[in-house]
């Protein structure tokens, strides 16, 4: 059965961070595209980052470049996120999902929900004084 699940989030003030992780079971990481994406409520859901299967290239979205960093621990079949510099308007339900894609690479189109077919349950960030 192939199943992710997040955890790691939280409530942390502006400027606070956190790192969310994503263990997988059923299947390997460093063989899928892994991405994030978030949620906040009344928006659709958006991708903010994507690391490919096996070399590991990285896209980031703009509002997150520099404050977020996608990374993979292969002994752990986990992919974290790290988000630092976190603001008010990161607050989202985030989720980490992975899709079947053969490229080994990630770029803006990389981080569209439709072309992801395992989806985790979320996880909750809320970021405020």
């Amino acid at each position: 059965q192939v199943q992710l699940v997040e955890s790691g989030g939280g409530l942390v003030q502006p400027g606070g961070s956190l790192r969310l992780s994503c263990a997988a079971s059923g299947l390997t990481l460093d063989e899928l595209r892994i991405g994030w994406f978030r949620q906040a409520p009344g928006k659709e859901r958006e991708g903010i980052t994507c690391i490919s299967r096996s070399i590991g290239s990285t896209y980031y979205k703009d509002s997150v470049k520099g404050r977020f960093t996608i990374s993979r621990d292969n002994a752990k079949n986990t992919v974290y996120l790290q988000m630092d510099s976190l603001k008010p308007e990161n607050t989202a339900v985030y989720y980490c999902a992975a899709s079947g894609s053969l490229r080994r690479s990630c770029n803006y189109y990389s981080v569209a929900p439709r072309l992801y077919d395992y989806w985790g349950q979320g996880t909750q960030v809320t970021v405020s004084s």
